[in-house]
């Protein structure tokens, strides 16, 4: 029997903040109290007075080792999940593509053999939808007998990734049938291909055209389109990386009116802008990413979504291409720059930085949106999320008068490029464990290789 006793420091949770010890029996957390003249035995004692201890973090929205135009993410599950653990995540929910004229089952099968004996963190699998054969929904139940309780649409990339609406209804339906949600890439493909194809014949093919032809209108018309067939479908739907305004105010009147709708923004539209795109050079491909960045009236209104609670969680859409690969594929055609950018390892840390240290949400807010929130929304709760007796062991302590400086020569993300390049952010991670286990210590990677397992969710 292994444990460790973590003493003095201040356990967080979504709800509050209390000044204790927590005790790790193996890989469960066993009890949170006072333990000061209590005989434990022989017991590693840490001492994290004066810094905060708090549930790992839950990031619901990765792509490792994954197919996308024309070429494989960076990362795969050794180094994505890896950069994940120094960054204080200690859970990620991936996104299994189906490519076209796979099976799902196959493709499912397929995505768990690429983590099995490398992911060095627990995971869980959201299962893509790009090709509906004749017969696919009826594979729905053995997918979420499987332990894979979400499914994922495009409303973008047509001829690759995208469903149109009527079978977008068809896999809302079906995944009501089973017990399952569905995860919305809501963006409106057919318009966003036409103002592209026009920026292509006026010359404009260079990478910051990328967020000229994705205008947040485009988004917008494509969450309010999608709450309503969802509406029709009568299913629950989970909107990803949210980006504007406008979709912050079609979500909130939503929930107003009772329906089962729920949405992510991610740590790269909180703290960045479309100042990105005036880099020179092809340097603004950096953030070609999906939808791009937005101007900072839609930062605001994203950081009030979150403060309101109509946005309950915070990912990283960790989709990492190395700029290299981006100009090779992109160079004179915006079009074809693979979509996606890195930022698993820098979401705990940035969204502290950016969102505790300057004021824009409390203590408690930040567990809940990287953590907890996430947790409870994909099935992972009680077990994942929290810092309470019988939960995995699965905590970070963050040091609040540490810094972190982010740089991409030291960063464990497999991608020759930051999003944060340069940044000192306040606070500093410090130890991350997950299932009792010292898995990184001072921003490094301590724990044994190929220690993460796959967890299987229930059910809605």
């Amino acid at each position: 029997m292994n444990k460790i006793l973590l003493e003095g420091g201040t356990v967080v949770s979504s709800a509050g903040r209390t000044t204790c010890d927590v005790l790790v029996v193996d890989d469960r957390i066993e009890a949170v109290g006072d333990f000061s003249n209590v005989p434990l035995g022989e017991v590693e004692r840490v001492d994290c007075r004066g810094r905060y201890v708090l549930p790992g973090g839950v990031d619901v929205h990765t792509h490792i080792d994954s197919p996308m135009m024309g070429t494989n993410t960076a990362d795969d599950f050794e180094s994505g999940t890896k950069a994940a653990a120094v960054g204080g995540t200690t859970t990620i929910v991936d996104f299994a593509m189906q490519p076209a004229g796979h099976r799902l089952l196959d493709s499912l099968e397929a995505h768990h053999r690429k983590a099995q004996g490398k992911a060095v963190i627990d995971y869980g699998f959201h299962m893509c939808i790009t090709d509906l054969y004749e017969g696919a929904t009826k594979e729905f139940a053995d997918v979420a007998t499987a332990g894979v309780t979400s499914f994922k649409v495009f409303m973008a990339y047509r001829g690759s990734l995208m469903l149109h609406d009527g079978e977008m209804y068809d896999v809302l339906r079906a995944a009501n049938r089973v017990g399952s949600q569905v995860c919305v890439h809501a963006e409106n493909g057919d318009v966003i291909d036409r103002i592209a194809d026009d920026l292509i014949a006026a010359g404009k093919t260079g990478p910051a055209t990328h967020e000229i032809a994705r205008p947040p209108s485009t988004e917008v018309e494509a969450v309010q389109r999608a709450i309503m067939i969802s509406k029709l479908a009568g299913t629950p739907i989970y909107f990803v990386h949210l980006s504007t305004e406008g979709a912050v105010a079609a979500l909130s009147a939503a929930q107003a009116d009772g329906l089962p709708v729920a949405g992510e923004s991610c740590t790269h539209y909180l703290a960045l802008d479309r100042s990105v795109y005036d880099e020179p050079g092809f340097l603004p491909a950096k953030a070609v990413l999906t939808p791009p960045l937005r101007t900072k009236e839609h930062q605001d209104a994203l950081w009030r979504g979150i403060a309101a609670g109509s946005l309950s969680v915070v990912s990283s859409d960790h989709c990492p291409f190395c700029l290299e690969e981006k100009q090779r594929l992109g160079g004179d055609d915006f079009r074809k720059i693979p979509n996606g950018g890195p930022g698993v390892e820098q979401r705990m840390s940035v969204m502290y930085g950016r969102g505790v240290a300057e004021g824009r949400i409390t203590l408690e807010k930040f567990v809940d949106v990287t953590s907890t929130a996430p947790a409870k929304q994909f099935g992972l709760f009680p077990k994942k999320g929290s810092v309470t007796p019988g939960s995995d062991a699965d905590i970070i302590v963050l040091d609040p008068n540490g810094e972190t400086a982010i740089s991409a020569a030291t960063q464990t993300q497999a991608v020759d490029y930051s999003l944060y390049e340069g940044w000192k952010l306040p606070g500093r991670i410090d130890a991350v464990y997950s299932r009792g286990e010292l898995i990184a210590s001072n921003g490094k990677y301590v724990g044994r290789e190929g220690r993460g397992n796959f967890i299987a969710r229930a059910s809605l």
